[in-house]
């Protein structure tokens, strides 16, 4: 996959761009996400309050980064709303949002986006899955139901997975699936021992690199380090995919 077209993924959670010195400054994230360099960024605990040029959050940093913002709010509320974005450098053919609400818990979602990479389609779900065991593994079940056989194409899914059990049954089942991904502790920021933000590739030939990135910047802007994979995308020998637009089906 020497001469494969190569796309960074970053998952990341923001915190809504809160830092461990208790500072909102989403200028600070965006800072943080121009040194990873990311071709599409998966984010978490997006805040989006009334009040200041920077206070959407996903709209600020796609502003502010050139990037195309999918916002994916699982919270709506008087005064704002709060939950998952995505960001991109890559042309976006389709936009798909799945609910992953389980019962009365706090709502959950995806954002199941399709992008195009040099006539090449990667799908990217990117998701905050819940805190609770068995909402975790309800999460999971209903996301790999929605997962196609593999093909051939390349597939993302990332963000922050709570599980803080190696041996969990929602990882051995993403891993089984999915293939095994890097763990890299991304939490806490300052002093890192867990390794809740995942991303998984597949095919697992096509994940490049896995890391935190670990910046002075990075380890005060959020409770989270980003974690960043690199992805090359498998061959494709067929036609250059046209954009379909966006779409609310579940994935």
């Amino acid at each position: 996959m020497a001469d494969a077209p190569r796309v960074r993924v970053v998952s990341y959670n923001v915190h809504r761009c809160v830092g461990i010195d208790s500072r909102r400054d989403p200028a600070r994230i965006a800072d943080v996400l121009r040194e990873t360099d990311a071709d599409v960024v998966c984010l978490q605990e997006v805040d989006a309050s009334p009040g200041g040029h920077d206070s959407e959050q996903t709209d600020y940093l796609a502003r502010t980064l050139g990037m195309t913002g999918i916002a994916g709010p699982t919270i709506v509320h008087h005064a704002g709303t709060y939950g998952n974005a995505l960001l991109t450098r890559r042309r976006v053919l389709a936009v798909r949002h799945v609910d992953l609400t389980y019962y009365l818990r706090e709502p959950r979602g995806a954002i199941d986006v399709e992008l195009e990479v040099e006539g090449a389609v990667l799908r990217v779900i990117a998701t905050h899955l819940g805190l609770l065991p068995k909402e975790r593994r309800w999460q999971v079940r209903k996301l790999l139901a929605g997962l196609e056989p593999p093909r051939g194409e390349a597939l993302v899914l990332c963000g922050d997975i709570n599980e803080w059990f190696a041996v969990g049954r929602p990882l051995r089942w993403l891993h089984r699936s999915l293939g095994r991904c890097a763990a890299v502790r991304t939490f806490p920021s300052p002093w890192p021992v867990f390794a809740l933000d995942r991303i998984w590739v597949r095919p697992r030939a096509c994940a490049l690199e896995t890391r935190a990135h670990t910046s002075r910047l990075a380890r005060v802007a959020s409770d989270h380090l980003p974690c960043v994979a690199d992805v090359a995308m498998p061959s494709s020998g067929g036609p250059r995919p046209e954009a379909r637009g966006p779409s609310r089906r579940g994935p």
